[in-house]
């Protein structure tokens, strides 16, 4: 799985190519050509999707080969045990950053993790993170148990 930044379209291509869109400016998703912005359950290309409406925010959290990807595109919500629950196990957390961000990251324990919007470099440099910007990343097949990975797209 490869993600990547295009134009301010994160961009995650599975192992069978299949593409999941995330437009930042219009806080969209897309699996291939279906728009995923509305609470409901997915499945479209071996993809896996189930979004969760709490507190009148949606919550999206993707099966992408073998991974658990969640996005949390806003912090307007209360960290309950209901959406901690529904959050589960995160390889890959995609996060709006602001400063409430970083108590939600906390609470979650993603493997990797990949603020966006402009303020992602005051996110990074919070968690003592000064990394460099990547034009893409590959996901791993392992991931280490007592680190978590911090990706910086540009």
């Amino acid at each position: 799985m490869e993600i990547r930044n295009k134009n301010n379209i994160l961009e995650i291509e599975s192992n069978s190519k299949s593409i999941i869109y995330f437009d930042e400016a219009k806080k969209q998703l897309k699996i291939d050509d279906l728009d995923v912005s509305y609470p409901w359950e997915y499945e479209k290309s071996g993809i896996l999707l189930e979004v969760k409406e709490y507190f009148d925010n949606l919550f999206y959290s993707f099966s992408v080969d073998w991974n658990h990807i969640l996005f949390v595109l806003t912090d307007d919500f209360e960290l309950k045990e209901e959406i901690l629950s529904f959050f589960g196990d995160v390889d890959v957390l995609i996060i709006y950053w602001t400063k409430k961000a970083v108590k939600i990251f906390e609470n979650i324990e993603a493997r990797v993790v990949i603020p966006y919007w402009e303020g992602k470099s005051i996110f990074l440099q919070t968690l003592g993170q000064n990394i460099e910007e990547v034009s893409s990343f590959k996901l791993k097949w392992e991931y280490s148990a007592d680190n978590t990975e911090f990706v910086n797209l540009a």
